[in-house]
């Protein structure tokens, strides 16, 4: 069934999608950017639903409010799964270790570093051939690599997309063709803290 809606009715739609991303993202005690993804796919379910829309039965605002509650339960709960998959939260080093009192970061030697908490070698030989080895990789990669690689070095792929370097997709899909680069210039999955967590 096709649906004729005016400016106004886009706008309304458009206006419930957002509201109800930044609740969620309230909610879920999300990052701010996380907002803009959460709003896409509530938008999309909306219009995906939209042909249900029955105008003698209430208002597109209405309808877009009852479906966008029912897709944002969903996406929690989806979350909150996750969630419990990883343990019920990220990992911090403020939070004590199972069975004792002292939190994970007193349990750390500075020597040891969060590298050796995730499995990576620490030994300093190893960690100057890496840098010798990322160096001559680095070296080969255009300019806007470079940069690319520089910022993800400081900041995750969350603040880079807040600060102009493109959607979050975009960047994860980008970094994905820089491993398999990366990979091409001799660079085994070691170089990468996200392979070797």
């Amino acid at each position: 069934m096709q649906i004729e809606l005016s400016h106004d009715d886009i706008e309304t739609i458009i206006r419930e999608a957002d509201a109800a991303a930044q609740r969620l993202r309230r909610k879920l005690s999300l990052p701010l950017c996380e907002r803009e993804d959460l709003g896409q796919e509530l938008l999309v379910d909306l219009l995906r639903r939209l042909p249900a829309y029955v105008p003698s039965r209430g208002s597109i605002g209405a309808f877009a409010n009852i479906v966008l509650r029912n897709q944002s339960s969903r996406i929690a709960m989806r979350h909150h799964r996750q969630r419990r998959a990883q343990g019920g939260s990220l990992l911090s080093l403020e939070v004590p270790l199972a069975g004792t009192r002292e939190p994970v970061g007193d349990t750390l030697t500075e020597d040891d570093g969060l590298a050796s908490w995730h499995g990576q070698p620490c030994c300093a030989a190893a960690v100057t051939e890496l840098h010798h080895a990322l160096q001559a990789a680095l070296a080969r990669l255009p300019a806007e690599d470079r940069r690319f690689c520089a910022a993800l070095a400081h900041r995750p792929v969350t603040a880079l997309a807040t600060e102009g370097f493109g959607s979050r997709s975009a960047l994860y899909r980008r970094l994905a063709d820089l491993r398999h680069v990366l990979t091409a210039h001799g660079l085994g999955p070691a170089w990468d803290d996200l392979a070797a967590a």
